[in-house]
């Protein structure tokens, strides 16, 4: 069992099944718990993971061009001033002090895992509705708060990657998972009712699980280090 995120997001990590622990589970998130990933890698996947965050943040803006509802949008720009105010400022300053400055960060070349799920999030919002653009975007906003409270409880003492953890276990990120999961719940509901016998169902999780198997990907493209 997982942190609760909402009922739609429970149904969509079962559904996921082998790939959410792949997803949440990986080497790299494993590294990050002990300490023992390479520097290399971490700061080869945080400047990837930068230009992720400025499509990711696009993606969330389209998100409020998709709503229907004030709740959906004030949720969609919240979540957004969280990505560019406050997820990738960490990125900036922990890269700064290895000589990484922002513009370099901006303009850095993106990977083609980074491209594949980057790109598979903006389709699903500019070809399905508000509910195919949150199936896509969940994993990563719930995964790595999933990810940040099991590696606060669980790392090892003087990982240099605590700040990382702590970022993600933080009861601000949680807020923003929870306040996500109960927006997608009534959007759900809004929508098409119980999604356990919609025809969209199988749609639904079917981004949801490419997304997860995009967010494996990004962390083996992690792992390949500067």
């Amino acid at each position: 069992m997982g942190p609760d995120y909402g009922k739609t997001f429970a149904l969509w990590r079962e559904g996921a099944a082998g790939l959410w622990r792949d997803y949440t589970h990986h080497a790299f998130v494993e590294g990050l718990r002990d300490g023992t990933l390479p520097r290399a890698e971490f700061l080869h996947y945080l400047i990837q993971d930068y230009v992720f965050l400025v499509h990711f943040s696009r993606a969330w803006s389209l998100a409020v061009v998709k709503s229907e509802t004030l709740e959906e949008m004030k949720v969609c720009a919240g979540t957004v001033d969280a990505l560019v105010n406050q997820e990738m400022s960490l990125h900036v300053k922990t890269c700064a002090a290895e000589g990484i400055d922002e513009v370099t960060l901006f303009n850095a070349s993106e990977s083609v895992e980074n491209l594949a799920y980057t790109r598979y999030v903006m389709d699903a919002g500019m070809q399905g509705d508000f509910l195919d653009m949150m199936a896509a975007l969940a994993p990563c906003v719930m995964g790595y708060g999933e990810i940040g409270l099991r590696l606060a409880a669980d790392k090892v003492d003087n990982t240099p990657y605590a700040e990382w953890i702590a970022t993600y276990a933080d009861p601000e990120y949680q807020a923003v998972c929870t306040n996500i999961g109960a927006m997608i719940d009534n959007a759900v509901t809004q929508r098409i009712g119980d999604l356990s016998t919609s025809p969209r169902t199988s749609v639904l999780q079917n981004r949801f699980s490419m997304a997860t198997q995009l967010e494996v990907g990004f962390w083996k493209m992690g792992l390949k280090g500067l």
